[in-house]
């Protein structure tokens, strides 16, 4: 019997595939409070202005908004708090030696279900210039016309 790996994405950002080129894409766990797990779940968390950075010897994630829960009262913790990220040693040194030595940026791109735990989808990637975007922007332009024309054509054969 084969064990299927179902991901729920939870939350993702959707803006990071635009503004950065990844290079590496890796999984990490989060430490969460249960009324923050309840509300990941609902969907209420946003991670458009957030990061991910290495102090000492753990990794940690900035600016990530993970709204209150509806019926946590007082157990609510601060919406934007930096929670730790759960990854090996190993991972975390090869990481501080890509961030220094090729100025890359650890950046979260998405929030998922895994298996009953919550995982963040985390990469290693390089901020676009101007000219990159706008490069993204022709290629994604072109394709849409040429998948357009190949429809065209299909409908009338």
């Amino acid at each position: 019997m084969a064990l299927t790996q179902e991901r729920r994405i939870l939350c993702s950002n959707r803006r990071a595939r635009y503004e950065y080129q990844i290079e590496e894409v890796i999984e990490a766990g989060i430490v969460l409070t249960g009324t923050e797990v309840k509300s990941l779940r609902d969907g209420k968390a946003d991670l458009k202005d957030s990061y991910a950075a290495i102090e000492g010897q753990e990794a940690y994630l900035f600016n990530c908004h993970i709204s209150p829960y509806a019926a946590g009262n007082r157990f609510n913790p601060d919406p934007n708090r930096k929670r730790k990220l759960l990854l090996n040693r190993m991972e975390i040194a090869r990481f501080i030696g890509k961030v220094q030595e090729k100025g890359l940026t650890l950046i979260p791109l998405s929030f998922y279900l895994a298996r009953r735990k919550i995982k963040l989808e985390l990469a290693l990637a390089r901020g676009k210039k101007l000219y990159d975007k706008r490069e993204t922007l022709k290629q994604r332009a072109m394709t849409k016309e040429m998948d357009q024309l190949a429809r065209g054509r299909a409908d009338r054969g």
